[in-house]
This record gives structure tokens, sequence and C-alpha cells, in this order.
């Protein structure tokens, strides 16, 4: 079967990649390929972190690769934390604090609108491809739910009651992620079944 690396360390997305894209892919973690570089997103897009990190792994790795990086955009706080949601409380990465951070921030606030945004950038063959996705939600006043990571525990999409830390199950299938992904894997299935 045809493989891809994932350039990521995160176990979570691992698994939601490898559920994602199963029968068409196989994905490798960096673990698996003995990278445990630490790659700087200092892109201020989502798009350029992405792309970043799959040329990274490209280029000294040379493996054909994908990326993604994901923001969560608040309406209140003018698209804030966005890129730098996973530092949006300073370094080291702590996501307790980045939730207590936007809780804080959002405090008061009566628009709790959201959504989270994923680009992924796919590097095959030398080209380059990128597939987006988006969901919209409410950002609740406090957490609920311990699965899943990052935000999920404070994110409701619409038209659902749960957020996506009490039904992971639903993250799988509503996602940002999923939707990015989803994009992907025709687009790969079709590349695949051409070649």
């Amino acid at each position: 079967m045809y493989k891809l690396v994932f350039a990521t360390h995160n176990a979570h997305k691992l698994d939601e990649a490898r559920a994602i894209l199963d029968g068409v892919v196989e994905v490798i973690g960096l673990d698996e390929i003995g990278c445990f570089d630490e790659i700087d997103e200092t892109a201020d897009t989502l798009e350029g972190n992405s792309l970043l990190k799959a040329k990274y792994i490209n280029r000294f790795y040379g493996y054909n690769c994908f990326s993604d990086d994901t923001g969560l955009e608040v309406d209140c706080l003018d698209g804030r934390p966005g890129v730098y949601s996973a530092r949006y409380a300073g370094e080291p990465t702590d996501f307790a604090r980045n939730r207590q951070k936007l809780l804080n921030d959002m405090a008061g606030q009566t628009n709790r609108k959201a959504h989270f945004r994923t680009v992924v950038s796919l590097i095959l063959d030398g080209e380059v491809f990128t597939f987006d996705g988006r969901v919209d939600g409410q950002i609740l006043t406090e957490e609920r739910g311990n699965s899943g990571f990052g935000y999920d525990c404070l994110f409701v999409p619409d038209g659902y009651d749960l957020t996506f830390a009490q039904a992971p199950e639903l993250k799988s299938i509503v996602s940002h992620r999923f939707v990015a992904m989803s994009k992907m894997r025709k687009f790969l299935q079709e590349k695949i079944t051409k070649s």
C-alpha cells in the first residue's frame, strides 16, 4: 500500500488521520521515520505553517508527506487565537492554560460564535496540494467532556448539543480535520487509481 508520512508527533491526530485515510494509504508518523526534530512554525497563517512542516520533512527526510495546521478562530476576539491556538497562553504549549486564557478573554461576551479551521498541505512526488476544512460552532463558558485534546471540551459544533470532548465519534465525522482530510482522501483515491 502507498505510504505517506504525516508530519506530526501528536498521537491523537495520527489516529484521526489513519482512520480517515484507511484503505487508501498507510499513514506513518514522525516517530516511525526517526524524526524527533522540532519544526518551527514561524509563518503567520495556517497555510504557511502547514506547508513549512511538510516541506521540512520532504526536504530533509525525502518522503512524500502531509502536514496540517489548525486554528480556533473566535468571532468576538477578531479571529484569535487563530494561528497561535497551540501557544495562545505562551510557550511551552499548555492546553489547560490556553483554555483558561480563552475563557478569561471571552468573559462577559454574549457572541460565542467560533470555528475551527484546518489546512492540510500534501507534498506528493514534488508537487504541493492544499486542502482545507472548517466547522462552525460555539464556545462554552466551561469545559465539558474529557476525550479529545486542545479546545475540544469548550467547542460545540452547530446543530449539536455535545462538545467534541463529550462525543469523539462526532468529531470523527464533522470536524475541520475530517473535512480537510476527506478532501485529501478523495484526491489520493483518484490519483492512485490513475497511476
